[in-house]
Formats: structure tokens, C-alpha cells, sequence
């Protein structure tokens, strides 16, 4: 009965190892920005289409410039719905000059951290 445990507990850890390896080896596939170019987080500000469901409408912009949906999937970050009409994405500077000048697009901007507030220091 232990070994049989032992043999089971191998299986799972061995899947468990090849799992990890397949999804890391699939983040670093990602087809959407070349090796060479740097990519940073944008926010892309977008009219709100009336007949389509936004993230398919975002998917659909971001294909456009990245020339597939699997593509724009990779990039695609976060679907802004409610206060603002938009998404985040990882793009390179020319992917920037070529989705503002997409229709419905109205504002690409490089996503930064901001402190609203600092303490003193003491």
C-alpha cells in the first residue's frame, strides 16, 4: 500500500511539473510583440459600441492592429466597463501608432502608477 501511494503521489507531481513547464513555455510564445521591440502596458480609451459586447468589440480593435484574435488575447490585459469604455494591453510603440489611428479609438496612453497622497516623512 505505501508504494502504491509513492507511485501515485510521483504521478501527480510529475503532472503537476509538466503543467507549470507547457504554460510557462506558452507565456513566453507569445506572438503578439517581437523579442526585440519593448512593450509596455497601455490603456486604450474606446467609443462604446451599441449592438456588441465590449470585449468582443475590444478583441476585434486590438486584432485589427495585431493581425490575429489569438494575438490580441495575449496582449489584452483588462476590459474597463463601467466608469470608462476601454482596455489595457501590452503594446509596442508602433502597435500604439497604428490602434490610435483604428476607428472608435479615441486615446492610447501609457499606463503609470500614481500616488495620490505622500506622509511626511519623519
Amino acid at each position: 500500500m505505501p508504494l502504491q501511494s509513492l507511485l501515485s503521489s510521483s504521478i501527480i507531481t510529475l503532472s503537476l511539473i509538466s503543467i507549470i513547464t507547457i504554460s510557462s513555455s506558452m507565456a513566453e510564445a507569445d506572438s503578439s510583440v517581437p523579442k526585440s521591440v519593448s512593450a509596455a502596458v497601455h490603456i486604450v480609451y474606446t467609443e462604446r459600441p451599441q449592438h456588441e459586447d465590449l470585449e468582443i468589440y475590444h478583441l476585434r480593435t486590438l486584432s485589427s492592429v495585431l493581425g490575429s484574435e489569438d494575438a490580441a488575447k495575449g496582449a489584452l490585459l483588462y476590459t474597463y466597463k463601467h466608469a470608462a469604455c476601454g482596455f489595457s494591453a501590452k503594446l509596442t510603440p508602433e502597435q500604439v501608432e497604428d490602434l490610435s489611428k483604428q476607428p472608435g479609438v479615441l486615446q492610447v496612453v501609457e499606463s503609470r502608477t500614481v500616488k495620490l497622497h505622500d506622509s511626511p516623512e519623519k
